[in-house]
């Protein structure tokens, strides 16, 4: 081989190396319990009562466009150099207030869509997602009521399930949740959880039935661990230690419970993971045209997010609120993202 020849050879070898580079499309997704984000109107038809001027939280126009701006900041902290693809909320009270984030607050130059479920929640919480459409073709927007098992018990939030495109043509099933409350403790509250499990089990199941590569991801604040029963045993999510399957779920943090002060909501002094991603086994294959960079998933624990824990020592979520006392923070929940590598090849 000539010198020219070796020369040819060498721009050829950098062509086909920055082509693979740019085939490779990464694609953030995050999931954010951003606490209590209402608007300061009245529902008629729900208990928004304490988030009213003069309510209980003595909630005001100055502070809900403080707390939009902060939920917009925390988005585009998790997006580093560019805004993620999906965001998965909870604990938002309305359709208005995704507009109000979307549309009025700094974040409208990132230009996302939106979806929010109706759910026949008391207080009128919901789920949304917001999507970027260049990055994430809406097909079918779905949600699906959770009728719980008790018969008094109270009307909890709707899952949504948002089916889409990427670049590389393959399709996402994504399901945002925020599972029902421990409130009155965690034995006597878990049928509920239990419910949501067997229903996104059962809309997980007929999905592999119909998908040869299905690519499922469910997101939310489920109120139960990875190792809890409505998790492990109901959902069937498992840890990233089991053999993989592309027809199995799969707890991106399941492995990682045991960690020192790993979680996303700190509770009597201690972490705990309620925020979670669960997959598809195939997102987990090496060779899949969509899967997950590195089978890894994050939390989201920037300084500006935590103050110091006075109590119990440590540090703690940077609130809106404590108590009825405002005190300017973010969340009582640190997000979660993870990335996604799309073969556009």
């Amino acid at each position: 081989m000539n010198r020219k020849q070796f020369l040819l050879l060498t721009i050829y070898v950098a062509i086909l190396s920055i082509s693979k580079t740019f085939a490779q499309d990464h694609f953030r997704i995050m999931f954010y319990n951003v606490e209590n984000l209402f608007d300061t109107k009245h529902d008629s038809l729900k208990n928004d009562y304490d988030y009213l001027p003069g309510g209980f939280m003595n909630w005001s126009d100055w502070k809900y466009w403080e707390k939009q701006r902060n939920i917009g900041r925390v988005i585009t902290a998790v997006g580093e150099m560019q805004s993620p693809a999906l965001v998965g909320l909870c604990e938002i009270e309305n359709d208005s207030v995704i507009f109000d984030l979307t549309k009025r607050s700094p974040i409208r130059a990132q230009e996302y869509e939106y979806l929010v479920t109706n759910s026949p929640d008391v207080r009128g919480i919901d789920v949304a997602l917001l999507y970027q459409r260049h990055k994430f073709k809406l097909i079918e927007k779905n949600e699906y009521e959770l009728i719980l098992s008790k018969k008094d018990a109270r009307p909890t939030r709707n899952i949504l399930h948002a089916v889409g495109q990427v670049i590389s043509g393959d399709t996402l099933d994504v399901f945002v949740c925020h599972w029902p409350s421990r409130y009155g403790g965690q034995l006597e509250s878990e049928g509920g959880r239990i419910d949501a499990a067997q229903l996104l089990r059962n809309k997980a199941d007929s999905l592999f039935a119909i998908r040869q590569n299905a690519n499922i991801i469910i997101m939310g604040d489920f109120n139960d661990y990875p190792d809890n029963r409505s998790i492990y045993k109901i959902l069937k999510a498992r840890s990233l230690n089991y053999h993989l399957s592309k027809h199995e779920l799969y707890n991106m943090f399941f492995h990682r419970i045991k960690e020192r002060d790993f979680g996303t909501l700190k509770y009597q002094g201690q972490w705990n993971v309620i925020d979670q991603f669960i997959v598809s086994g195939n997102l987990l294959m090496e060779k899949a045209s969509v899967k997950i960079d590195n089978n890894e998933a994050h939390i989201f624990k920037a300084e500006f997010l935590t103050e110091k824990d006075e109590k119990y020592g440590g540090i703690r979520p940077y609130r809106t609120n404590l108590g009825p006392r405002y005190i300017g923070g973010f969340s009582d929940h640190l997000p979660i993202f993870m990335d996604l590598i799309i073969n556009s090849e």
